[in-house]
């Protein structure tokens, strides 16, 4: 009979087995525990995969072998479900075996224990075979236990106290294996639509190729240097696995709201794009109005030539400015008196050398968006907020939308879409907003802007944190030198998702 004391011990083993969240530590205890319950010297862990019974963890303590308990792949082939194999038949039949002396058991194939003792000089004598099965009745595993020994470390065969509690033990780890496995089948859905959305949004456009994965790159090997950092006694701040998690998902998503901008705002390559077709065959009619005029006698020759080069000079100074990077107060000018030109057809209709839209388009100084355009832009970390807002995040993923929707918010307040303060912003929106920054300085694939070398975009990213206060420089450092080792001609070839 079981006393008090051992009855609690299972109530203990329960709650351990049911607490422990990580999938290598489970297991290790699932079989560290059973082999201190029943006093034995070895035991095996399967785990039930594909029809095939899945070594997981070796132990045996005489010989000093412990294999798998820190999730590295054990080299021996699966067990088939075959009813010779001992562990084989227990998962079939969910049947407890015990056998008290393998070399006098006939029932099983015992070739393999035997081969093994044959090897090492080992001696398996008794034996414990325990099915693990969940509250549904699948199986999920088995549990194969060696030599139980007594007080004097002699072996014998398992008694009938061992098999009540290891009986019980297997049905709870079962359990918390099981669920175990959902947790991280949720997770794996969540990963995966996670990384369809992001693959939509950078398949929309191809001026937005790779951009959401390589923030998401950029985040976590930051954050891993944090955790490095931390190490080093240089920071307080720790990226376990549910907040890296966070963190990950969180930059997959950034840019989700871009779903709803127009293709027309987010291909613009150029400042005008096809408002220049519009230009060119606007000078052209302007310079046949101009030879209509010539040949009617209302200008003369010298001013037919003035008009026809200035035509040309200012659709060559367009062509140029259309493209260009940033537009000096010179240039600006420039556009301003070319848009003050006006054609007056012979009844009376006027024409504008340019139109409002055009000026305007050709004014932008830095980029090819108009304010207009800019704030559509803008509008999709609204349109993040909003999206992710529909989507049900469970408590380890709760601040999720949260870092997803402040990627653009600056410690200075200059940011969008409601100029939160660095008092306001958590460690993960900060790290958004640098590595954001970084690939968007750094990429290859904007055809408006040739992309910067790692050093230079470095240069800006300290600038706008020193000079502008928009950014953390602690982190811009941090990011780095975490850099400093990666090839980035190589760095799509990364993907955490």
């Amino acid at each position: 009979m079981l006393t008090n004391e051992e009855l609690r011990e299972i109530v203990d083993i329960g709650i351990a087995l049911t607490t422990e969240k990580n999938k290598n530590r489970l297991l290790e205890m699932i079989l560290k525990t059973a082999m201190e319950i029943s006093n034995c010297d070895a035991g095996t862990l399967y785990l039930y995969t594909g029809n095939n019974l899945e070594f997981k963890i070796m132990k045996t303590l005489s010989q000093g072998v412990s294999k798998g308990e820190n999730g590295e792949k054990i080299d021996l082939p699966s067990v088939p479900l075959k009813e010779e194999n001992v562990c084989a038949y227990a998962a079939i039949h969910n049947e407890l075996i015990n056998i008290a002396d393998v070399y006098c058991n006939e029932r099983f194939d015992f070739s393999g224990p035997k081969k093994y003792d044959a090897i090492t000089g080992y001696r398996t004598k008794s034996m414990i075979v325990i099915p693990m099965t969940d509250t549904e009745g699948e199986l999920v595993g088995v549990l194969q236990l060696m030599n139980s020994m007594d007080k004097n470390g002699n072996v014998i065969p398992f008694t009938l106290d061992a098999e009540f509690v290891l009986r019980s033990m297997g049905s709870q780890a079962a359990v918390s294996v099981s669920n175990m496995k959902y947790v991280e089948e949720i997770k794996t859905q969540l990963r995966s639509f996670v990384s369809a959305f992001a693959t939509a949004v950078d398949e929309r456009t191809p001026y937005n190729g790779s951009h959401t994965r390589k923030v998401a790159v950029y985040a976590v090997i930051l954050a891993d240097y944090i955790n490095k950092m931390y190490a080093q006694g240089k920071c307080e701040d720790y990226f376990d696995d549910n907040r890296k998690d966070q963190l990950h998902l969180a930059a997959a998503l950034h840019d989700i709201g871009k779903m709803i901008v127009p293709l027309s705002v987010m291909n613009k390559a150029t400042r005008l794009e096809k408002e220049f077709e519009k230009i060119e065959e606007r000078f052209r009619l302007l310079k046949a109005y101009y030879e209509i005029d010539y040949l009617k006698k209302r200008i003369s020759g010298e001013t037919f030539e003035i008009k026809k080069q200035y035509l040309d000079h200012c659709l060559e100074f367009i062509t140029e400015v259309n493209n260009v990077g940033f537009m000096s107060d010179e240039k600006i000018t420039k556009i301003e008196e070319i848009a003050a030109n006006v054609y007056e057809c012979e009844d009376g209709t006027k024409i504008s050398y340019l139109t409002e839209i055009e000026k305007d388009c050709l004014s932008i100084r830095r980029g090819t968006l108009t304010q207009a355009e800019r704030e559509i832009m803008e509008s999709h970390v609204i349109m993040t907020h909003k999206i992710l807002n529909k989507v049900h995040f469970s408590k380890n993923y709760s601040k999720v939308k949260l870092f997803a929707s402040t990627h653009h918010e600056s410690l200075n307040g200059t940011g969008y879409p409601n100029h939160l303060t660095g008092e306001d912003l958590e460690l993960e929106s900060r790290i958004l907003a640098i590595v954001d920054v970084f690939d968007a300085l750094t990429c290859t694939d904007r055809p408006y802007k040739k992309p910067m070398s790692k050093e230079k975009a470095f240069g800006i990213l300290h600038d706008m944190a020193n000079k502008e206060g928009k950014l953390e420089d602690r982190l811009v450092t941090w990011l780095e030198e975490a850099l400093e080792d990666i090839d980035m001609e190589h760095i799509d070839d990364i993907n955490f998702l």
